[in-house]
């Protein structure tokens, strides 16, 4: 025991004093939570990066896992109502990185391949739940009312082909799908007899260019289709010419799985 300045001061007393003094010793209170905001930015600049390599489909896939977990969004167990919906949330049904890896390549390939027609709005290529699109202005590449080809249009069916005979779609069923605008095919045509319809043109047109694939280009018969929609799949108004235009097309559709095919 210790006496000083009248004050009695046990030994014991002044060692747990010591160690309770050394053991506040360390990093100030704020710098915890500062590390653990930092700590937080990270992950979530890391989860930007991720997902921005992503592509937006599979996104889509990922997300839907996340519906009505935080309080925020609604929905179930599955994805809703669509071309999706069978897919529902198990993860074997996800698309494989190597096919959604290839498609991507092959999207990049088509639109370097095929950038005079896009940049002249001749060709366009996109991508969607189907798979990659490559779609055809048919004024350009067809007659006017007539499943024949114009001389520009054999020309640059002979860079689609090139294109889709590369090994690399050998898995991929390739459909070839036939637009039309609302007009009515004249009657006083001479092709009325053939197309009576814009079912039958649009159907010739798609068979058209199968033909051509498989009899010029070898590609399997096993892996392509031919349909005709003719006017009942627009993209744009028929109310004007140029929406007429943009409906009066072909889509030339590198499937992305075979479980979408008709």
């Amino acid at each position: 025991m210790f006496e000083d300045s009248g004050v009695t001061v046990l030994s014991g007393d002044r060692n747990m004093a010591e160690k309770e003094k050394r053991g506040r010793r360390g990093a100030p209170g704020w710098m915890v939570t500062y590390g653990d905001m930092t700590t937080l930015l990270l992950t979530f600049f890391i989860l930007m990066f991720t997902t921005a390599e992503i592509e937006g489909r599979e996104l889509r896939l990922i997300l839907s896992a996340f519906r009505g977990s935080f309080g925020m969004r609604t929905g179930g167990l599955t994805l809703s109502e669509g071309p999706l919906a069978e897919l529902g949330q198990q993860i074997e049904t996800l698309p494989a990185k190597e096919k959604g890896d290839k498609l991507a390549k092959a999207l990049k390939k088509a639109v370097s391949i095929f950038q005079p027609e896009v940049k002249s709005r001749k060709v366009k290529v996109t991508e969607d739940e189907r798979g990659i699109v490559i779609s055809l202005v048919a004024d350009t590449f067809f007659e006017s009312g007539s499943a024949e080809l114009t001389e520009e249009g054999a020309t640059v069916m002979g860079k689609i082909g090139a294109f889709l005979a590369d090994p690399e779609f050998s898995g991929n069923n390739i459909r070839i799908e036939g637009h039309t605008d609302s007009a009515p095919i004249s009657q006083k045509s001479n092709l009325y007899e053939f197309y009576p319809t814009n079912w039958e043109l649009s159907s010739a047109r798609a068979v058209k260019i199968v033909r051509l694939l498989n009899e010029r280009y070898r590609i399997s018969g096993d892996n392509l289709q031919a349909v005709g929609f003719g006017e009942y799949q627009p993209v744009e108004s028929n109310d004007i010419e140029e929406g007429r235009a943009y409906n009066r097309r072909i889509e030339i559709v590198i499937m992305r799985k075979a479980e979408y095919s008709l």
